[in-house]
């Protein structure tokens, strides 16, 4: 599309965005989505401050360097960043013909991890170790695989105009694209990774219009497969005793039910204003566990109060607002199913994980998007703000 105030956005050739036009009065710059960015930054400063503040005085993981993991979180920052500018250059719509390769690299990925190259941590066996402190969580990356892929398929005849909304043949295919990878994950076990993917591929499928017997359906196998699991006793004893805490939050105090107490403590502790960064009693006295990950937002509730904690949920929610409107407002199928799986994926993670430190969802292992440390983390959440901004940056757009 050409014209006094609009450039061609294909995605293609020589039209492509590029580096120069950031700084045009008509480029990349002006497209932005400003909003989600800084609040996506925001996030991961605050999140740097707690995680420095969790991991300062524990020498039995900091390896006796206080700053230890606040340089290895700000360099994970610093490398999402640099991932979300190169999916932004790309574009999705680039990515999209790149699918197929896409989904190959994530199973070969994932497989890989249920091989002796793959590493237990924390229960689970999701982790591929390559040394020199550095590792790799492939699921992560197959959330992003799961909505490029779902979205391409689910698209195509729309956008072409062939369809109106997806058929069942393209539902269906969609469906065993997700399922492949998804059981994989389960097998390792990653409950908690395997949660947010189908709640991705729920989101998807109600952004593209697939008819509503898919989605009842859909549902349905859901709660029959989460009875079959248990009735199976397909997961591990751990998991099941998470559960069994979150059902009795008095069972076993000192054991289960121990991570979940001593969050509420933390958070219960902190009042309206908090008691001071690096000041926090149950923070500095290490009694919650995997603090700078998984329970990160406790730091946060302790140290900086209702009002710090309550601002870390206002940041998440500009993020998924401002999401919500790239997806309302992008005039291709393809684009709006994309960003919808990045919606349901930032709003069930970060509601599963602020609620399981209130006492109010199971423990699932899931951090805290932009904020909890961890480095394939931050890489996969700034990719799909990449992805948010490339499908702003490429929608057609007035003076």
């Amino acid at each position: 599309m050409t014209g006094a105030n609009n450039f061609s956005v294909s995605g293609y050739g020589p039209e492509r965005a590029g580096w120069t036009r950031i700084f045009a009065r008509d480029g990349l710059a002006r497209r932005l989505d400003w909003p989600i960015l800084l609040s996506a930054l925001a996030l991961s400063l605050i999140g740097t401050a707690l995680v420095y503040s969790a991991t300062r005085n524990r020498t039995e993981i900091n390896q006796g360097d206080p700053y230890y993991f606040l340089i290895r979180h700000l360099m994970n920052t610093g490398i999402g960043i640099a991932l979300m500018i190169g999916t932004i250059w790309l574009g999705h719509r680039t990515l999209r013909t790149a699918v197929p390769i896409l989904y190959g690299i994530s199973l070969f990925m994932v497989l890989l991890v249920l091989t002796p190259l793959g590493a237990t941590i924390n229960g689970n066996r999701n982790w591929l170790v390559f040394g020199g402190g550095f590792s790799l969580q492939p699921s992560e990356f197959v959330k992003i695989t799961i909505i490029l892929g779902m979205a391409m398929l689910l698209a195509a005849r729309v956008d072409a105009g062939d369809k109106p909304y997806p058929d069942h043949r393209t539902v269906a295919q969609s469906l065993g694209l997700a399922a492949v990878p998804m059981m994989i994950v389960m097998l390792m076990p990653d409950l908690g990774s395997t949660m947010v993917m189908a709640v991705i591929v729920l989101g998807v499928l109600l952004a593209s219009g697939a008819p509503n017997r898919w989605i009842f359906g859909l549902l349905t196998a859901g709660a029959v497969g989460a009875i079959a699991v248990w009735q199976l006793h397909i997961l591990d004893e751990y998991q099941i005793n998470r559960f069994a805490a979150f059902a009795n939050p008095d069972l076993d105090p000192s054991g289960v039910g121990y991570n979940t107490n001593q969050a509420r403590i933390a958070i219960g502790s902190g009042g309206l204003t908090g008691a001071g960064l690096f000041h926090g009693s149950q923070t500095t006295g290490q009694f919650v566990p995997e603090q700078q990950t998984d329970f990160v937002f406790t730091v946060a509730g302790e140290e900086l109060g209702f009002l710090g904690a309550g601002l870390i949920l206002v940041l998440l929610g500009v993020v998924l607002w401002r999401a919500c409107r790239i997806a309302r407002e992008t005039t291709e199928l393809y684009g709006t199913i994309v960003a919808a799986g990045i919606i349901a994926w930032f709003a069930f993670q970060s509601f599963e994980n602020v609620g399981m430190t209130l006492g109010i969802m199971p423990v699932a292992g899931l951090p805290l998007p932009f904020v909890s440390y961890g480095g394939s983390s931050m890489f996969a959440v700034w990719m799909a703000v990449g992805l948010l901004q490339s499908i702003r940056v490429e929608r057609p757009m007035s003076a």
